[in-house]
Formats: C-alpha cells, structure tokens, sequence
C-alpha cells in the first residue's frame, strides 16, 4: 500500500492574502499557511505496477493548513473563516 509521504516531498509556505473581516468590514494582507507537496523525482522501487502508476498520475499541489483568521483591526480582533472554499491548489 502506498502513502502520500511515498511519493510527495512536503514543505510549508506562508502564502499573503487580502481579506475583509465580516464583523467590521476592514480589509487587511493575511498571512495564510499552506503545506506544498511535491512529487518525489524517482517512484520508490518496492512498488508494485498500480502504485507506480497512481505514482505517474500524481502531480504537485498545496493544502491550506489555516482555516481561521484574526482580524488585524485592534478594535474587533475577531476571529473569522477564511472566506474562500478552496483548501486545496493544484500547481
């Protein structure tokens, strides 16, 4: 059985983004957290024929680790969501 760790080379990366807090409306640079993994240049040699295929198949891409901001407003300081669904990017 193969594991992600097999064939991805994992790294974080802090990531700037803009976002308006909901609560008081400000819009700020964040910092947000993703975790790159990238595919390994040589597929393991104790896999079998599907895992080097799923191995070949398999192509970069980052998972956002942060899920929540604070506001960086010093009157709210509230914490929110990151707004946008997508936690996982395809490089």
């Amino acid at each position: 059985m193969m594991n992600e760790r097999d064939i991805f080379d994992e790294r974080q990366e802090t990531k700037k983004a803009n976002f308006s807090c909901p609560f008081c409306r400000e819009r700020a640079d964040y910092e947000v957290r993703w975790l790159k993994r990238t595919k390994k240049k040589h597929a393991p040699r104790t896999h079998n024929e599907q895992d080097r295929a799923r191995f070949e198949k398999s192509r970069d891409y980052m998972v956002r680790i942060d899920d929540q901001l604070m506001c960086k407003n010093q009157r709210c300081r509230r914490r929110f969501e990151i707004p946008s669904s997508q936690t996982v990017v395809f490089i």
